[in-house]
């Protein structure tokens, strides 16, 4: 079965209060997101990937020895990828659960440290690709950056919260403020109850 695009969990300017207009999700949702959907569904047609899930498939295409990656993996993790970063973000303020603070205060001596840590990261992130908080596979709390679409799945770690730091995702509202768009999505945007349900 093909993959579909997904619904946006929200209608698409039910974030621009909150400085993501509804301009930047019907680019970044409706043309980039479901380029990954068709150009993915494209790519594996025919071939040994076609009719298995989207984790199977970055796992199994992802090449750690390389930079450029596949054209499967790309499309199909940057598929995986958008997926999830709609359901992290809230046009409601949530706030930080009790657990995910405690488990945040444990790993970055407290959630001022862990936001600064996030930010620095997708800041630093040379190029398009993603800032992470992640879970790592000894249980404890990261923040990583990956290139282009890799994704934690490819390190056997799992995604708790992710910022696309590609351009689409942040210029039409901050231009080439990267560092503004990542402290407005850490203060903002984020759905906390989304990320502690990764824990």
């Amino acid at each position: 079965m093909a993959f579909t695009l997904p619904d946006l969990p929200y209608a698409h300017d039910a974030l621009a209060a909150k400085g993501m207009s509804a301009e930047t999700l019907e680019y970044h949702h409706d043309l980039h997101h479901n380029a990954y959907v068709t150009n993915g569904n494209a790519a594996i047609a025919g071939t040994e990937w076609e009719g298995k899930s989207l984790e199977e498939i970055i796992k199994g295409t992802y090449n750690p020895t390389a930079v450029a990656q596949n054209g499967i993996f790309n499309n199909i993790s940057q598929l995986w990828n958008h997926n999830q970063f709609w359901e992290m973000m809230s046009p409601n303020d949530t706030a930080i659960p009790g657990e995910l603070e405690k488990a945040l205060n444990e790993s970055f001596g407290s959630v001022d440290e862990f936001k600064k840590q996030f930010s620095a990261a997708g800041a630093g992130q040379f190029g398009s690709g993603w800032a992470w908080l992640v879970k790592d596979t000894d249980g404890s709390l990261k923040v990583t950056k990956t290139e282009n679409g890799v994704n934690p799945l490819c390190f056997g770690q799992t995604a708790l919260l992710g910022c696309d730091v590609w351009e689409h995702s942040y210029y039409i509202d901050f231009r080439n403020k990267r560092p503004v768009y990542l402290t407005n999505f850490l203060d903002n945007l984020v759905n906390w109850e989304n990320v502690a349900g990764r824990l």
